[in-house]
């Protein structure tokens, strides 16, 4: 396992505060590392990924603001410059991210098309 000297996306403060809040719960499995990615679907197309997973063999890791997180690299293509926040209002509760790469997204905020 090797740390990439750059994070890929960014995260802003209240995205690393809920992600940290996250990784404090009991019984968390500290092997596991933040995973950012994408996979097929959603009314885009693409969808993001964001779970708590253990690495496997073809990701980059790479830690921001002391989270690690991990990214397959075949993913970086479509998330290189994202900013991920965390939104806790009355109107939306959750993550967001904003993806310069993404020539559309859906309401929702979580699909996109490249």
């Amino acid at each position: 396992m090797s740390i990439t000297a750059e994070a890929p996306v960014k995260f802003t403060a209240g995205a690393v505060a809920e992600a940290k809040r996250l990784m404090a719960e009991p019984g968390f499995d500290v092997r596991k590392k933040l995973r950012l990615g994408v996979k097929g679907g959603g009314c885009s197309g693409m969808s993001y990924l964001l779970s708590f997973e253990i690495p496997a063999e073809n990701d980059s890791h790479f830690e921001i603001d002391s989270v690690p997180c991990i990214m397959d690299k075949s993913h970086s293509i479509y998330l290189i410059g994202m900013e991920i926040d965390w939104q806790d209002g009355l109107n939306s509760r959750g993550f967001t991210f904003k993806n310069p790469n993404a020539s559309s997204t859906c309401g929702c905020g979580t699909s996109f098309a490249v």
